[in-house]
């Protein structure tokens, strides 16, 4: 294993010298650097381009100056060495500072996107190939192709006028019209529709319910005025805990295993008893805490599942370890929630919380739980926008990998021995339909610090996608050079994760030397 690692990575570090060397010739002579300067009629002209060309070493052949940029990105590789130099920018900005902030834009953009995209992509594709051709496949499969279909600058700009502007205005005076209230109950009815089983009637029933739901549900929090005080509250959090616990039972262990159920059982409760006593320990609440509370949290429910014995301790040990960590989440929402108010008052705010443009709103003052709100208002609308344009790769792929993997002998087999279902679709089959998404996930992850040029643009957000393009319209070689090198390191280094996690999802598959 270790000489395959070892063997791959020289061969990437070749592969990445000839790309950084053809990209960077190319750029060189793709335009004039000095453009600009020789069509200005500023007095120290002259001045100016002596500074750029001494700046940029424009005096150098671009060969030599690519050894002598490769010399400085050398350093980047040496970790704690503080070697790294990747040059100017033509403005005079260090490119390692542009880099430090453009990445933090784009984390910040495209990482929950991602993300979401490949969790609810993937959930989609095996609960439709499960339940091939009824009306939730044929569902799921129109609203995929229409989103993938859709731009995403027009995407971005109906969530713009929709979720945002027109969101805004109805929190000035939150009431919900009667029409809005069946309109949404008829859309809760057609989705429960899809979701259920059986003949018609019992389908029918279904909607009805649904529609019953939606409808109530949207009353009671119109009434209450939620949607200027929103909060779950202790009885919610706890029936959502309740629900967590047979939820996350049902597909890590099966609720005959009644050890793993009665374990997050017991972590829910644990989490009541933590809802109250942690309070005001969150009103101080810093980044690092909240880290720490998270990994104390998923400690304490895999604690709780070892202790609770039986003949599949480390089953118990997931169930309550995954029902403790979303337990602690929906209380961390609940607390943002409480934050509510005071963000939406807030001098900066106006009363209008969804952003429409940037990653924050500027001097904006508060605690950690103002900031965290800035900060995911901001990011709402890209996220989802590109999180919708994402879900039909995920969602096809993972439906067509699952159908193929249900249709095995090994499946038949499983069947035939008397294995129920649940093992056969967790253990057996979502193992190996996950094989072929793996390299597209990985590829999908490395991407990642590209960046979403377009959306970038819509939404006004600085990062790696739209330092590239700029770099690329002014021949500005540096940044170029650098975007360049994170992102050909990242796709090398998870097409690497990728051949290694074949290994660990098919026993078949064996990396060799």
């Amino acid at each position: 294993m270790l000489t395959y690692i070892v063997r791959r990575l020289i061969v990437a570090v070749l592969i990445l010298l000839g790309a950084s060397f053809l990209v960077y010739i190319l750029t060189a002579v793709s335009g004039d650097p000095l453009g600009d300067l020789r069509e200005s009629n500023a007095p120290n002209r002259e001045q100016l381009i002596a500074f750029r060309i001494d700046l940029l070493n424009l005096d150098v052949p671009p060969i030599l100056r690519y050894f002598e940029w490769l010399g400085g990105a050398a350093g980047c590789l040496v970790p704690f060495a503080a070697t790294c130099d990747l040059g100017n920018a033509i403005n005079g900005a260090e490119v390692t500072v542009l880099l430090e902030r453009a990445m933090g834009q784009t984390i910040l953009l495209v990482t929950a996107a991602t993300i979401l995209a490949i969790l609810i992509g993937i959930t989609l594709g095996v609960i439709t190939a499960l339940r091939q051709y009824s009306g939730l496949d044929y569902g799921v499969t129109f609203m995929a192709f229409l989103f993938f279909s859709l731009p995403i600058f027009w995407v971005a700009v109906l969530l713009k006028e929709y979720g945002a502007i027109s969101f805004n205005n109805f929190l000035r005076e939150p009431d919900i019209s009667l029409f809005a209230l069946v309109v949404c109950g008829l859309l809760s009815a057609f989705l429960f529709y899809l979701v259920s089983v059986g003949n018609l009637k019992k389908r029918l029933l279904a909607a009805l319910i649904g529609f019953v739901f939606a409808v109530a549900l949207l009353w009671t929090l119109d009434t209450l005025g939620w949607f200027l005080t929103p909060a779950f509250g202790p009885v919610v959090i706890a029936i959502i805990g309740i629900g967590l616990a047979y939820g996350v039972t049902l597909l890590t262990a099966g609720l005959k295993n009644r050890r793993a159920l009665y374990s997050a059982l017991t972590v829910v409760g644990i989490g009541m008893v933590a809802y109250f006593a942690v309070q005001p320990l969150l009103d101080r609440a810093t980044g690092l805490m909240i880290l720490l509370l998270a990994v104390a949290t998923v400690l304490v429910g895999a604690v709780v599942g070892y202790f609770m014995g039986g003949y599949d301790r480390r089953q118990n040990m997931t169930a309550a370890g995954l029902t403790a960590f979303l337990m602690g989440f929906f209380i961390l929402l609940d607390r943002f929630m409480q934050s509510w108010p005071d963000y939406f008052d807030n001098s900066r705010i106006r009363g209008r919380p969804i952003a429409t443009i940037g990653s924050a709103t500027p001097n904006i003052q508060g605690d950690f739980w103002i900031i965290g709100l800035d900060t995911f208002t901001h990011l709402l609308l890209p996220t989802i926008a590109l999180m919708l344009i994402s879900l039909a790769g995920y969602s096809r792929y993972s439906r067509a990998s699952m159908l193929e993997i249900m249709n095995q002998d090994y499946i038949r087999t499983a069947r035939a021995k008397g294995l129920g279902e649940r093992t056969v679709v967790m253990r057996h089959a979502f193992r190996n339909a996950l094989i072929p998404l793996a390299t597209l996930v990985a590829f999908d992850i490395g991407g990642l610090i590209g960046g979403a040029i377009i959306t970038e643009q819509v939404f006004a957000f600085s990062g790696m996608g739209q330092l590239f393009v700029q770099a690329l319209r002014d021949v500005d070689l540096n940044p170029v050079m650098g975007v360049f090198l994170i992102t050909g390191i990242l796709a090398l280094v998870f097409n690497l994760v990728a051949d290694l996690v074949y290994s660990v999802l098919d026993p078949r598959v064996r990396v060799k030397a």
